[in-house]
């Protein structure tokens, strides 16, 4: 049980990422770490750096980026309420989440339109452009 002990606080930040369910494979975390999506004080890791408690890290998941504090270290990966008490997202990225998530529902980020021109607005685009005469 000693030897268990000491594995796990030497764990590899990739290997931590994916028991702590912030990807679904190792390969995924490996990947998101390598093209530069995680960052530990400013700068990008590697996925062989060895996270330890206090670190603070940045994750870009899809739309969302995440400020967490490394609160325990696993190399095991277990059920989502566990993997939870292995860190702690600040108080400040959730509120961020929150109102970008809010934004997106709102529609805010991008330009909503009724689908595809009609025949009639097709023309009027074209006469605007000046392309049919």
């Amino acid at each position: 049980m000693a030897q268990k002990a000491e594995d796990d606080d030497k764990v590899r930040l990739d290997k931590w990422l994916w028991a702590a369910r912030f990807y679904k494979t190792r390969a995924l975390a490996k990947a998101a770490i390598e093209s530069g999506k995680v960052h530990c004080r400013g700068e990008r890791c590697k996925p062989g750096k060895e996270p330890r408690v206090g670190d603070e890290f940045v994750l870009r998941t899809g739309f969302d980026e995440r400020t967490v504090v490394v609160k325990a270290l696993s190399v095991v990966r277990r059920g989502a309420p566990e993997a939870q008490t292995l860190y702690e997202e600040t108080e400040d990225s959730v509120r961020r989440r929150e109102q970008a998530a809010e934004m997106r529902k709102a529609g805010a980020m991008g330009v909503t339109t009724d689908g595809r021109p009609t025949k009639k607005q097709r023309r009027q685009i074209h006469q605007l452009h000046g392309s049919f005469d």
